[in-house]
């Protein structure tokens, strides 16, 4: 374990249109798989964009002292704007140039190869997390941020797109995801990041808050730290039957226009 984390976060608050939606937020985060969860809304998104320098803080510090290498860090968003008309092979060849990657062996790694001459427009909703993952953690990164990676697939598919970012962490490098599949954090996840409200509510080994909360899985731990019992809290599923991850105000992209949250 390295003297210092990948990344830390110290005080980071972000705001939009001047409605915080995160409020000092203080975290380190180490090699292995980090869970971030928490209601829509709570921030997590955008935790993800302060992590990896897509959204910069209104006030605190991001630091990424043990992001190293010629890709330090991959960011994978809760939606990929894959250009039509190239296959998956061609899409991660072009982006593997740059860090001087094999794509065909990212292909492979997250199990779509065989699936390699298939263009993007012709992949199932799946294949296509599966084929951004893929791309994020092209060049080995020491930092991995991925962003609801299997929401709104099947069982299958998610428990595989879980997997095959997980499998990424190792004793160097740090895998962030945000998720609502709690049976899947309880399976994979090292730590946990609660969110509630743009605060950290909980952060911790998962067995450790499950131990102090006196929670038998991430699922009961989730409703004892926020509080939320009805059928809006996470369930098994991961955005089954809707869209490739439901954001709210809480968790706007920047640039989009967001009632009373953005004046963008």
């Amino acid at each position: 374990m390295p003297d210092e984390p990948v990344a830390a976060l110290s005080e980071v608050t972000r705001t939009y249109g001047g409605v915080p939606v995160l409020e000092s937020v203080s975290l380190a985060v180490e090699p292995g798989v980090t869970a971030v969860i928490g209601p829509n809304g709570s921030g997590k998104s955008t935790l993800l964009r302060a992590l990896v320098g897509a959204t910069e803080p209104t006030a605190g510090e991001v630091r990424h002292p043990g992001a190293t290498g010629p890709k330090p860090i991959g960011y994978l968003p809760q939606r990929v704007p894959f250009r039509e008309g190239f296959t998956a092979r061609e899409t991660l060849a072009f982006y593997a140039r740059l860090v001087g990657d094999d794509p065909d062996a990212a292909l492979e790694r997250i199990g779509l190869g065989d699936a390699g001459d298939r263009r993007v427009e012709a992949l199932s909703g799946g294949m296509r997390r599966l084929l951004g993952i893929a791309q994020a953690v092209l060049g080995d990164p020491s930092l991995v941020a991925l962003d609801e990676p299997a929401s709104g697939l099947d069982p299958g598919m998610r428990e595989r797109a879980f997997r095959a970012a997980t499998e990424l962490a190792d004793g160097d490098t740090a895998v962030a995801v945000s998720s609502h599949a709690l049976d899947l954090v309880d399976e994979h996840a090292d730590r946990v990041v609660l969110l509630r409200r743009g605060e950290v509510a909980a952060a911790g080994p998962l067995d450790r808050l499950l131990e102090e909360r006196g929670a038998a899985d991430a699922r009961e731990l989730y409703r004892v730290v926020v509080g939320e019992t009805s059928a809006s809290a996470p369930g098994e599923g991961d955005g089954a039957g809707g869209d490739e991850g439901e954001r709210d105000a809480g968790d706007a992209e920047p640039g989009v226009h967001v009632t009373g949250v953005s004046d963008r």
